[in-house]
């Protein structure tokens, strides 16, 4: 290609040129945002270095503190309590998930030709009409909710270094409290919670016990490539959302000790090599200059499970950055320069409407979007933008909002200026108080919208509710009637 020539097809796209991209989005459960070495981590990481040489880093990129709401976030493009109204998380047997009426990211990209799959971990809902395939997917292959939801005698409750507990701790529910706030339609907790369930597009074919929690990351790795080969002559849409590194940690056997310290530093190890392997499959198959590769993970790590997300505050559930904000890379070669930074504000909600725009895909009509398309910032295009404001909720509340390099708490008024103190140590509301009222402000205008402390508000969408909720596999072993099943009890 003559040098002229190549400089215009850099500058105006690749859609005018080429095959719509192919888009794999990697998201790790709990991964701290120090976890991986490109952010600083001394765990070794080598392919997410390479990643990151090869790539550009979003080192404001934001989740949301806890995984259910996040990956709503993902799904649809919008502000987490807009679409999956809930206080928390989502639990086994929940009679609410996200409304199939919600329009995700894989419905969109099925408007362009796209083939479209997800592995791994989804906890959107885990009943059938809340799971990946009524939800765009083509194919789906995973897990429905988080590894820790599941019997703890069959190691859900503990890591594999540790004496499996010899009781199920009953989680006590108040039950007028529960009701509301929505709780009792969230799932079964702790020692209510049915044995943990594969499922294989319609089918459960696996009772996931110990020795198969080990397995996962290889699995979801080899299903990934196995996909990526099967559908490289088209457009594909992969979403690989693991298990690792939430606990319980559960590396595979060739990882443990590997990394010299933790079970979870052994799992990023891991977890490094499931990108290596994937990456290395786009570079073998000549995919790689027409596929655009997000990893990134659902919420901050948990420190007291080991995580690290120095030099932020916080942790995992928390809108503290620590809670928040999350480690993300974007790779495409010969699109996405290489060994590159932004520090402008972006979040898992910009993932649909980015995808759409690379894909010529129409957004959903009569739905707002929260989120951005991002793929200028992520192209190096001049005049690049991003979010001017950003709204930290933490299930129902609006707890905090950003805007530029400040950021107000709400609850104490507390004002950190994030370019000088990314640690959110030094209260500068006293000094700034035109900030902490322009702030303020813009709390109140989204207040109108999304609200605070409850769900009744004109902005927020509702959610998909079944009228009787069952487990995928009861506790003695019995997939749920009316749910395909490779086996009628599984061992």
């Amino acid at each position: 290609m003559k040098p002229l020539l190549a400089l215009l097809v850099f500058a105006l796209g690749p859609s005018l040129f080429a095959a719509p991209p192919n888009i794999i989005l990697i998201n790790i459960d709990d991964l701290g945002y120090a976890d991986i070495s490109p952010f600083g981590g001394k765990v070794p990481t080598p392919q997410l270095d390479r990643m990151a040489k090869e790539g550009i880093k979003l080192t404001s990129h934001y989740a949301a503190p806890v995984c259910s709401p996040s990956r709503a976030a993902m799904m649809t493009g919008c502000y987490p309590k807009r679409v999956l109204p809930i206080p928390g998380v989502l639990f086994p047997a929940a009679a609410v998930g996200l409304n199939p009426e919600e329009v995700t990211v894989a419905e969109v990209l099925k408007q362009s030709g796209y083939a479209t799959a997800c592995i791994g971990k989804w906890h959107l809902g885990d009943q059938p009409e809340f799971l990946p395939t009524a939800q765009g997917f083509d194919h789906y292959f995973g897990i429905p909710y988080s590894n820790d939801m599941g019997p703890a005698s069959e190691g859900s409750k503990s890591n594999p270094d540790k004496p499996l507990p010899k009781n199920e701790k009953k989680v006590v529910v108040n039950t007028a409290n529960a009701k509301k706030n929505g709780n009792d339609l969230t799932g079964l907790k702790g020692g209510d919670q049915p044995p943990l369930p594969l499922v294989d597009d319609h089918n459960v074919v696996e009772r996931v016990k110990i020795a198969e929690h080990h397995t996962f990351t290889r699995r979801y790795t080899e299903r990934a490539v196995k996909y990526i080969t099967e559908h490289q002559k088209e457009p594909f849409f992969l979403y690989l959302p693991h298990n690792a590194v939430h606990f319980p940690h559960y590396p595979h056997q060739d990882y443990i000790g590997k990394s010299g310290g933790s079970l979870q530093n052994d799992w990023v190890m891991e977890v490094d090599w499931s990108v290596g392997r994937v990456l290395d499959t786009l570079r073998e198959l000549k995919l790689d200059a027409n596929t655009l590769v997000i990893f990134t993970s659902d919420n901050g790590g948990p420190l007291n499970q080991g995580a690290n997300n120095q030099p932020l505050r916080g942790s995992k559930g928390s809108t503290l950055e620590g809670g928040m904000r999350v480690c993300t890379i974007a790779w495409w070669p010969g699109r996405v320069h290489g060994d590159t930074t932004t520090e402008l504000i972006t979040s898992h909600m910009d993932w649909l409407p980015t995808f759409a725009a690379l894909a010529e895909a129409k957004l959903p009509e009569g739905r707002k979007i929260d989120g951005q398309d991002i793929s200028p910032l992520l192209l190096a295009k001049k005049g690049a933008k991003a979010h001017d404001v950003l709204y930290y909720y933490h299930g129902f509340d609006l707890q905090a909002v950003r805007s530029g390099p400040w950021k107000l708490h709400l609850a104490k008024t507390e004002l950190y200026n994030l370019e000088t103190d990314i640690g959110e140590a030094k209260n500068a509301a006293a000094e700034n108080p035109d900030q902490v009222a322009r702030l303020k402000a813009l709390a109140e205008t989204m207040k109108a919208d999304l609200g605070d402390k409850t769900k009744d508000f004109p902005g927020v969408r509702p959610l998909g509710q079944v009228a009787k909720p069952q487990p995928l596999i009861s506790k003695d072993g019995t997939v749920r009637e009316g749910f395909n099943a490779i086996a009628k009890t599984l061992p």
